[in-house]
């Protein structure tokens, strides 16, 4: 189903040649120079063929660079090894030119000047075997002639010529008065011959035709390593079954695969993977992301999924809020993200030595994906912490999954690790918001711990808290008549609830009574056992607290001792504390003091005190 879908997304997009895809035979390669030649193939200029690109940094500030152009060309990518395997009209200056590339490493420079006329010598011998007739193309049998003309040491003031960047990137041809390069419209023979042998024949798993089957699946997949990475292969006799093995036997035909539909799909992931608007992170998966047809949804559910980056505009942030919103709201237009029938396709990969891994696939319709969004969004729909009327910076107030998955990871330095993400974790999200199914309990399990060792619960935790209650324990919530409201909810029955919220007016009592001076409260303190173990703490607390009650004012210690006796009535304390809460009860004791310390934060000061609370940098 993998396969199949990127053969017919290559397909729709080679119908459009502004989407630079290649042609089979053919692959995109970076070229930074070209040798100029004349009919009796002696050399013009080695010419530097890189285009000069100006970006603007975050700053403002223009930054102009010279960067190789990209060309198609014959073939695929170089194999990587130390074996000899020349390309057609375009290579690497060691073989067009025995230009051994310097290397700081002595011993490897060493056996690259060792290694550099066995790779001109072969691709001499490669070009005048295949161009040596006077009947081909001009500009190619200058090529053939330029082989036969010299030397190694005859070619390397020409390439001393080129600056050094230019002379670590790959090269091509191109005849004197001449616009085109010399391989332009180059088939080779393979090519002209394709199809005609039928021992090689088989049916495709892919289209279904019976065409020749790729034994390697090519071009690599270049995201994740520069030497190329492969998605399918078969390199070990353990893979491989029924007699079908060996290079020729096997590898390939175990599952077969044209070749024509293995250069689709390759060149059509990597169209994908190369484009910022078309990828996204989920945990350690880079996640690519396309529709059946054309539609808005290819170029903004990445960012919806992942987050808007802070290099990009604030129009494009302000976009795919709006997006979020409508869904949020059940107010999203037919035409805005696509026809709700059209097929959608999502792939996480992450990479394993020279093979990809899949870490997840999943497909549906948009109309299927609008649902299950606007049911995760308004589970996770919660009063913000720091929103525009308190804060530069406000919380999202529809966060990415990518920011979600952040929160399970430690914060230092003003930054979350976002290698620190549970490798599956990133999976089973996406699989739980695309399907509507229940949220990972290990997402809730490390949402703890870092409460525990963070001791402070933020606006992004007490989301993830609070959504996963109600889709994932939504029958206990109704047999307790509990309601996991948005903000504070003074009548709620749940006793670890009201427990939340008793520990938040501690809290702000003892600031209050130091004047906001503390660096250090019973929330760094007690938090977490008072979450986990209530019967061992409060007794503590409550003996504390009227201490702090004495160092107020008048009004202050009213608002306080009113508030606390409130609370007390609903969970018949201090005579009454349960022993311990269960996971479901500290999640809710979390949310509890969260939405009581917002109440706080945000009351009237005739009321009570500020807070002093420092911001936190946004995820």
């Amino acid at each position: 189903m993998i396969l199949q879908s990127l053969d017919q997304l290559y397909r729709r997009l080679s119908e459009d040649p502004d989407n630079g895809l290649p042609t089979p035979g053919y692959s995109l390669q970076n070229i930074s120079f070209c040798i100029v030649l004349r009919e009796d193939g002696s050399v013009v200029q080695f010419q530097d063929a890189r285009k000069s690109v100006t970006t603007i940094d975050k700053k403002g500030k223009e930054k102009t660079e010279l960067v190789s152009i990209n060309l198609l060309v014959p073939g695929q990518s170089k194999s990587s090894g130390q074996g000899i395997n020349p390309c057609t009209l375009w290579d690497n200056l060691t073989y067009l030119t025995g230009y051994p590339q310097p290397d700081k490493n002595t011993e490897k420079a060493k056996k690259n000047r060792i290694r550099a006329p066995k790779c001109f010598n072969g691709s001499k011998e490669h070009h005048t075997k295949l161009f040596h007739h006077q009947n081909v193309d001009a500009c190619r049998l200058a090529v053939a002639r330029y082989f036969a003309r010299y030397t190694p040491d005859e070619l390397l003031p020409f390439v001393e010529s080129l600056p050094e960047d230019a002379r670590k990137g790959n090269g091509v041809f191109q005849l004197t008065g001449e616009t085109r390069y010399a391989h332009k419209g180059y088939r080779s023979m393979e090519q002209q011959e394709q199809g005609t042998s039928s021992d090689r024949e088989n049916q495709c798993l892919v289209t279904g035709e019976r065409k020749p089957i790729a034994r390697l699946h090519e071009p690599k997949i270049k995201t994740f390593d520069p030497k190329g990475s492969l998605l399918v292969s078969f390199n070990e006799a353990a893979y491989e079954s029924y007699g079908k093995t060996g290079k020729e036997a096997g590898q390939g035909r175990n599952s077969p695969v044209s070749e024509e539909a293995a250069f689709a799909y390759c060149n059509a992931l990597n169209w994908l993977l190369a484009r910022k608007e078309r990828r996204f992170r989920i945990g350690d998966a880079t996640t690519v992301f396309w529709t059946a047809s054309p539609t808005p949804a290819e170029t903004t559910l990445p960012w919806m999924m992942s987050g808007v980056p802070e290099a990009e505009d604030g129009q494009t942030k302000q976009r795919i809020q709006d997006i979020l919103e409508k869904i949020a709201r059940g107010t999203l237009g037919g035409d805005e993200l696509g026809d709700p029938r059209t097929d959608f396709y999502i792939l996480g990969l992450s990479p394993n030595a020279s093979r990809l891994s899949i870490r997840f696939w999943h497909t549906g319709t948009l109309g299927e994906l609008v649902k299950n969004l606007k049911l995760h969004l308004n589970q996770f729909e919660l009063v913000r912490q720091w929103d525009e009327t308190n804060s530069p910076k406000p919380e999202p107030a529809r966060p990415s999954s990518y920011q979600l998955l952040l929160q399970t990871t430690p914060f230092r330095n003003g930054k979350y690790d976002a290698d620190r993400i549970p490798p599956l974790l990133g999976g089973a999200l996406m699989r739980s918001i695309l399907l509507g199914t229940d949220y990972p309990t290990n997402l809730v399990t490390a949402v703890h711990s870092r409460i525990r060792a963070e001791r402070d619960i933020n606006y992004f935790k007490a989301a993830i808290l609070k959504a996963w209650l109600i889709r994932n324990h939504q029958q206990w919530l109704s047999q307790q008549n509990i309601t996991m409201t948005t903000a504070l909810d003074k009548d709620n029955p749940s006793v670890a609830y009201q427990l939340g919220r008793l520990f938040a007016v501690y809290e702000q009592a003892q600031r209050a009574a130091h004047e906001y001076k503390l660096e250090r409260t019973i929330r760094e303190t007690m938090f977490s056992s008072a979450s986990a173990n209530p019967l061992s703490v409060f007794g503590r607390l409550d003996r504390l607290n009227k201490h702090h009650l004495q160092k107020l004012t008048t009004g202050s210690n009213r608002f306080f001792s009113e508030l606390i006796d409130e609370i007390h009535q609903k969970i018949k304390a201090p005579n009454f504390y349960p022993a311990s809460l269960d996971l479901k009860n500290q999640s809710i004791f979390c949310i509890g003091y969260y939405h009581q310390r917002h109440n706080l934060s945000t009351k009237n000061k005739s009321e009570t005190q500020p807070t002093t609370e420092t911001e936190p940098a946004n995820a």
